[in-house]
C-alpha cells in the first residue's frame, strides 16, 4: 500500500445514471470515515472502485477497457486494490466473467451491499483473497450511510430503489431489484441536513419515482412527498427523475403547479410513437394516452418544458413504426430528448426477439430523428430570447470563462461571470439561442 503517506489514497470512477452517481457519493463517504483520501487520477491511490453501469452495449464496453487498463497499473503496483461494483457485477455470468478474465480484480459486488464496503476493504487487506460479494437478492434499505456530495449547490436523494416495470429492453429490475420506498421521515431528515448545509436544490432519484409509496404500509404518494418536501426552508428548487408516463397522475400535476419549489420540468421517456411497439416494449400506454399527459400537463402549467428518451430501432420496428416517432415527435413538440439506438441486452426478452433491425438502418433512423429533433430544440429555445429566467448558477463551463446556470425548466443558460458566482440566484436575460444552451444577461441577484 501507500509508502509515503499515512493515509491511503482511493479513486472512484462512476458509469452511468444518477443513481450509480448518487451511490458513489456513498461509497465515498464510507471510504473516508475508513480514513481513505480521495485522488484525481487513478495512479495515485491504493485502492480503485468502478462503479459500473449495464444499460447500455456502449457503457459496458467502456468499462471492459478500463478494465483492460488498469491491469497494467496493477502490474506496477502489486499491492493495489482494484474493485468493481454497480450493475455490471450485479450480473451474475458477468461478475464471473470478469474473475475469469480479469484476475487483477480482487473486489467484485453488486447494487444491494454497497454498506458493506468497509468490511469487504477490510477483509480483503487482511487476506489478500479474492473476494466476490454480489447479493442475488436485494435487502432491507440501509439508512444514515455517510456520502462525500460532488456539489455544494444541488444535492441527489434516493427516494427509493429497485424497478417493477419490467420493460422488455431493460436489464434495471434484474439488477437492481423490485422497488423499494424510503420512508418519508428519512428523506425529509436528509433534505432538512442539506438545506441547513446551504443546499439550494435537491432532485429526487428513483428507476420510477412515480411508483413512490406503492410498498409502504401507510398510503402514501409521490404527490404526498413532493407536498411535505415543498415546505422545508432553505431549498430553493426540487427536481426529481425518473418518471414514466404510465404512472403519470393529475393529482402530481396538480401538486406541482402549486408548489412554489417544484420545478416545471418533466422529463417523460415515450420510447417511441408507435403503439405496435410500445406494446412490445411492455410499456404501459399507447401514444394516444401520452398526447392527453402533455395535453394536461400543458393545460395546467402552460411555461412547463417536456423532455424526453427515445429508442430507435427496437426489434420489429417497421418504417411505418418510426414514422409515427416522428409524428409524435412533430406533435409533443420536446424541448430536447435523449435518442438511443436499440441494442441487445442480455438477459431481457427483447434480446431474445427474431426481427431485429438491421444496424444500418438503424444508423440511418437516429441521423434522421436527432436532426430533427434539434430544430425543434432549436426553435423552442428561440422563442427564449427575450425572455427573462431566475435561474440557478451551478459550475463552470470547461475552459471557459462562463457560468453554467439553469432554470426552473432545466434550460442551460451561460453566464459571463467567475466562480464566485456558483450557488447564487439571478434574474437574467435571454439573449442568444442554440439548440442545446441559452445565454443570458445578468440583470440583478435573486434571493440567496
Amino acid at each position: 500500500m501507500n509508502q509515503n503517506n499515512d493515509k491511503q489514497k482511493y479513486f472512484l470512477q462512476t458509469f452511468g445514471c444518477q443513481m450509480n452517481e448518487r451511490d458513489s457519493e456513498t461509497m465515498a463517504g464510507l471510504l473516508e470515515g475508513m480514513g481513505y483520501e480521495p485522488v484525481a487520477n487513478a495512479e495515485d491511490a491504493d485502492i480503485i472502485i468502478l462503479n459500473t453501469c449495464t444499460v447500455r452495449e456502449t457503457a459496458e464496453n467502456k468499462v471492459w477497457g478500463r478494465i483492460g487498463e488498469l491491469k497494467v497499473l496493477k502490474s506496477k503496483k502489486p499491492d493495489l486494490i482494484i474493485g468493481i461494483c454497480g450493475c455490471m457485477a450485479q450480473q451474475k455470468e458477468t461478475a464471473e466473467k470478469i474473475r475469469r478474465k480479469a484476475p487483477h480484480i480482487e473486489l467484485i459486488f453488486g447494487t444491494h451491499n454497497i454498506h458493506e464496503l468497509p468490511e469487504m476493504i477490510n477483509r480483503l487487506v487482511a487476506e489478500r483473497k479474492p473476494l466476490l460479494n454480489v447479493w442475488n437478492a436485494e435487502g432491507s434499505i440501509v439508512e444514515n450511510l455517510p456520502a462525500r456530495r460532488k456539489s455544494k449547490v444541488k444535492a441527489f436523494v434516493s427516494i427509493m430503489f429497485g424497478c417493477n416495470n419490467f420493460c422488455t429492453y431493460c436489464i434495471v429490475p434484474y439488477v437492481r431489484g423490485r422497488e423499494r420506498s424510503r420512508q418519508i421521515a428519512d428523506i425529509v431528515r436528509e433534505v432538512k441536513s442539506l438545506a441547513e448545509q446551504g443546499y439550494k436544490e435537491v432532485t429526487l432519484l428513483g428507476q420510477n419515482v412515480n411508483s413512490y409509496g406503492k410498498d409502504l404500509p401507510e398510503k402514501t404518494d409521490f404527490a404526498d412527498l413532493l407536498e411535505v418536501l415543498n415546505e422545508i426552508d432553505g431549498i430553493r428548487r426540487i427536481r426529481y427523475m425518473t418518471s414514466h408516463p404510465r404512472d403519470f397522475t393529475s393529482k402530481l400535476i396538480d401538486v406541482i403547479a402549486r408548489s412554489e419549489k417544484v420545478c416545471e420540468h418533466f422529463h417523460l421517456p415515450v420510447q417511441s410513437g408507435s403503439n405496435s411497439i410500445l406494446k412490445k416494449m411492455n410499456r404501459g400506454y399507447t401514444r394516444e394516452y401520452y398526447f392527453e399527459l402533455v395535453a394536461e400537463i400543458r393545460s395546467k402549467i402552460p411555461h412547463a418544458s417536456i423532455t424526453t428518451d427515445i429508442i430507435v430501432g427496437f426489434p420489429g420496428e417497421t418504417r411505418q413504426d418510426f414514422e409515427n416517432t416522428m409524428d409524435l415527435l412533430d406533435k409533443v413538440r420536446y424541448d430536447s430528448a435523449f435518442t438511443f439506438v436499440y441494442n441487445k441486452r442480455s438477459g431481457t426478452p427483447a434480446a431474445s426477439m427474431t426481427d431485429q433491425v438491421p444496424d444500418e438502418e438503424k444508423s440511418k433512423r437516429i441521423v434522421e430523428l436527432i436532426e430533427f429533433q434539434n430544430k425543434i430544440s432549436l426553435e423552442k429555445n428561440l422563442c427564449e430570447v427575450g425572455r427573462e429566467h431566475e435561474v440557478l448558477a451551478e459550475g463552470m463551463k470547461n475552459n471557459q470563462n462562463k457560468v453554467e446556470a439553469r432554470t426552473r425548466t432545466n434550460k442551460l443558460v451561460l453566464l459571463n461571470g467567475d466562480s464566485n458566482m456558483i450557488g447564487n440566484m439571478y434574474r437574467v436575460k435571454i439573449v442568444k439561442a442554440g439548440p442545446w444552451h441559452l445565454d443570458g444577461e445578468i440583470l440583478s441577484s435573486g434571493k440567496n
